[in-house]
């Protein structure tokens, strides 16, 4: 017996016509797999990683460390961290995360909270008031948010309808029903 999404049932039961039309669950995660590109995050990736670690570098060699320049630093290093992040994280969940449950918006928020980890802990670090345990409980802060931020997302998220043309195919009955001798 052959495990399937669709139909669960004696596979010998069916006829060649029938068992080819059934699509095998390893089928759908190569063919969503396919699907997944990179390309739609490309030009964000792009914008964000060269307008922010360009921007810093300006910032860096050519201000002083006025108020502007400062939030400016800031706001740059935002831009930088998240646009190095995304294709990091994007991978990670192309790994790790089912190919029918990789979310673009998951993504960038993810890589949106890298940034803001990041600079928060560079804002920090000017007023020397960072310390391991600051780090682990604005880690820890950040991890628990998005958690419960999924626990949502995951709790108001509704199957897909099956159309008629999707629906498992039953099996065709045989001509001779095996007989069962009475005791």
């Amino acid at each position: 017996m052959i495990p399937c999404q669709y139909y669960s049932g004696d596979w010998s039961l069916m006829g060649d016509e029938t068992r080819n039309r059934i699509p095998l669950r390893y089928n759908l995660d190569m063919e969503a797999q396919q699907k997944t590109s990179f390309r739609p995050y490309l030009i964000s990736t792009l914008f964000l990683f060269i307008g922010g670690w360009g921007g810093l570098l300006l910032v860096i060699n050519n201000t002083l460390p006025t108020v502007w320049p400062r939030w400016g630093f800031f706001a740059l290093c935002m831009l930088a961290l998240t646009g190095t992040a995304l294709p990091i994280i994007y991978f990670f969940h192309l790994r790790f995360t089912p190919a029918l449950l990789i979310n673009p918006h998951i993504i960038i928020r993810q890589a949106i909270w890298v940034g803001v980890y990041a600079t928060t802990l560079a804002w920090l670090q000017l007023g020397r008031v960072l310390s391991l345990w600051i780090i682990m409980g604005l880690a820890s802060g950040l991890i628990a948010i998005e958690w419960l931020i999924r626990v949502r997302e995951r709790s108001q998220w509704i199957p897909p309808s099956v159309s008629e043309s999707e629906t498992p195919l039953e099996p065709e009955p045989s001509p001779n029903p095996p007989t069962t001798p009475d005791i």
